[in-house]
């Protein structure tokens, strides 16, 4: 997904940053997956705001199953292991060996994440009806592609739960009428209650109710 880089923060009017919103205890392996993404090129990590967020929804999940769509370099996988109890698991997709080993390297010894070298659609089609309790969608797959059949993924009292929904100086032409219709279309979601939050990049949480 489009982001705009570990070092730049979002979350009020017009993308800037709010007081006092970066996390002050971060996974031990984010240092030296931040590094690594750095020399990478690589550019879009979720922030740390967004990764804390995350932990906190993955501690509400204890013994849950949990989806990453679009590992990235292991940002936001480091973030939902660490809110993770010892009987939760993990499985993160991306289609990029290159970024996706960055993670595989500082946190693929964790017995609780599984990674998955495929096509976000694909894996998507092979899952199971009401599998997840907690899905993060970012990638377009499950996103701005198969959407019905990502929420259907999403058990009852689960959560979906996207970021990068306040406007970002590197996004292509067009991209912020897709963004509006996405949040358009969760926000009227029947069976989900939605939240949209200005926090981080932006994010949107929806908890299936039925």
């Amino acid at each position: 997904m489009i982001k705009r880089g570990l070092n730049n923060k979002a979350g009020g009017p017009g993308g800037m940053a709010m007081e006092g919103q970066s996390p002050l205890t971060r996974p031990r392996a984010l240092a030296a997956i931040v590094r690594d993404t750095h020399r990478s090129g690589f550019t879009m990590a979720s922030e740390p705001e967004v990764g804390a967020f995350l932990r906190a929804l993955a501690a509400s999940k204890p013994g849950g199953r949990l989806l990453e769509l679009g590992t990235g370099t292991g940002h936001g996988t480091a973030w939902l292991l660490e809110g993770m109890d010892g009987a939760a698991r993990l499985d993160s997709v991306d289609t990029d060996a290159a970024v996706q080993e960055i993670a595989r390297r500082h946190v693929g010894h964790d017995p609780r994440v599984t990674f998955h070298l495929e096509d976000g659609a694909d894996f998507l089609r092979g899952c199971r009806p009401e599998e997840y309790d907690l899905i993060f969608a970012d990638a377009w797959p499950g996103k701005f592609f198969h959407l019905d059949l990502t929420l259907s993924l999403v058990r009852k009292g689960g959560i979906y739960f996207v970021d990068d929904l306040l406007p970002q100086p590197n996004w292509p032409e067009g991209h912020e009428e897709k963004v509006a219709a996405l949040v358009r279309g969760l926000e009227s979601r029947s069976g989900f209650a939605a939240a949209r939050l200005e926090w981080g990049s932006g994010v949107m949480i929806l908890v299936r109710s039925d």
